[in-house]
């Protein structure tokens, strides 16, 4: 039986394997009988979804195995996957389940699962879970619960969650600014443009109308082509982008210029440090950040921790080193101070509060302070993630590549978490360079994977 677990919880296709009401039943079992554990009081879980039609289905057997073992749910409907995991440490719950696929297509759909603070399982409790569902697939059955859970509608938690955003600006006043916001017909559908409308901005709004099939079709951040345009046809100040579950965002300015995660961590770790507010004067980001954010923050005298690809590394890097800011080129950005995991509305809400208090364009913002090296990212669709240590042909390429670029560039070679890809990313000095090492590469793992 296949590992349930990727690197961002469980996710598949609906109603095939590991996405199916059976095994969302056992899941709900099996973290029950984790978190039930200690025995002191009735444990709590807060369940959130994003706009899937699945998520229906998968809620509602998540929820049978949870209260089946002596565990009281709340759930709280469509709501991002931030939201879910500040309720859950907010409503003192042990533990948080988001059902999302995130940016993949309405077809597929997942679980994120949360602890009592709010953040996410570390890999050896994702393990004990994954064993106990796995023993239930193979007919063994983990016992039953001296008693049953209840399970709670929460009418209140959109309220919660928009109140909590806009404390993390303190509530300041955003007008003046006119902003373009695509909410991936995903979770954030309804609470994102209220609180931008509650804080005074002129709102154009796209992708507001989820009916369970078109989450992250042909919007969303994934696709920021729609906001770009509308940034354009409405001369928009800023244009932000999220994902379906709200995790992610990726901001356009008001030229219609798409502005990656790593401009904004550098304009506000920039921000941050101007004001005093930078703990530590350190970042941390991800290995797939661009060399040149790198750069830019050595020469602010800001320092750069790099961690292994996901917001969950680089929150346990912030965890261990006690820092505020940090996260991925993707869009996952982690305000530390309020958030708990990457959170597009925060971060839209704190990019819009510099521009008013600095009275600069987001452009003024995120364009001069770093040089990108030309960056070259391929995904390419494999059958099956053989391990790249049994590939000699392809290791000898990756290494010529590396002995190439040196230190004016780097080689990335890796599985998606999430999907069947495999990612290849070249960067370096000179695009010839980049596109061409990257060419050879995806020729190699065509050749050898595909």
């Amino acid at each position: 039986m296949s590992k349930l677990f990727g690197t961002d919880g469980i996710r598949g296709k609906a109603n095939e394997y590991p996405i199916t009401p059976e095994i969302a039943l056992w899941t709900g079992k099996a973290i029950a009988r984790f978190f039930t554990k200690n025995g002191e009081r009735t444990p709590r879980a807060v369940i959130g979804k994003d706009t899937r039609l699945s998520g229906y289905m998968l809620e509602t057997a998540l929820t049978s195995g949870l209260v089946s073992m002596g565990m009281d749910v709340f759930e709280i409907g469509p709501l991002p996957t931030p939201a879910v995991a500040h309720l859950t440490k907010s409503m003192c719950a042990d533990c948080g389940i988001m059902i999302t696929a995130s940016h993949n297509p309405a077809s597929d759909n997942g679980i994120k699962i949360f602890d009592s603070e709010g953040y996410k399982l570390p890999d050896e409790i994702e393990a004990q879970i994954e064993a106990d569902v796995l023993q239930m697939i193979r007919g063994n059955n983990l016992g039953g619960s001296t008693g049953i859970g209840k399970a709670f509608r929460i009418d209140d938690a959109r309220g919660r969650y928009i109140e909590f955003a806009k404390s993390s600006i303190r509530n300041n006043s955003l007008a003046g600014l006119r902003a373009v916001m695509d909410c991936a017909n995903g979770a954030a559908y309804y609470i994102a443009p209220l609180i931008l409308k509650e804080l005074g901005v002129d709102l154009i709004r796209t992708a507001t109308s989820p009916d369970g099939t078109n989450i992250n079709k042909g919007c969303g951040a994934m696709v920021p082509q729609n906001m770009v345009r509308l940034v354009k046809d409405y001369n928009a100040d800023i244009g932000i982008s999220l994902d379906g579950d709200a995790d992610r965002v990726i901001f356009s300015d008001h030229l219609g210029n798409i502005v990656n995660g790593d401009r904004i961590i550098g304009l506000c770790a920039l921000d941050y440090k101007k004001r005093g507010r930078l703990a530590h004067n350190t970042i941390a980001v991800t290995s797939m950040s661009n060399l040149g954010l790198i750069d830019a923050m050595e020469q602010a005298g800001i320092h750069t921790e790099i961690t292994p690809v996901g917001d969950r590394y680089v929150i346990e890097k912030m965890r261990e080193l006690d820092l505020n800011l940090g996260g991925e080129q993707s869009g996952h950005l982690i305000f530390h101070d309020y958030a708990t995991t990457g959170d597009g509305l925060i971060s839209a809400l704190h990019v819009a509060r510099v521009m008013k208090r600095e009275n600069k364009s987001l452009n003024e913002l995120a364009a001069g302070f770093m040089e990108d090296y030309p960056q070259i990212l391929i995904n390419i669709p494999v059958k099956e993630k053989v391990p790249f240590e049994t590939l000699p042909e392809l290791q000898e390429m990756i290494q010529k590549a590396e002995k190439s670029l040196a230190k004016s560039g780097r080689v990335m070679v890796r599985y998606s978490g999430t999907e069947n890809k495999c990612r290849v990313l070249v960067e370096a000095k000179r695009k010839d360079e980049a596109e061409n090492w990257s060419k050879t590469l995806c020729e190699t793992i065509k050749k050898v994977l595909v």
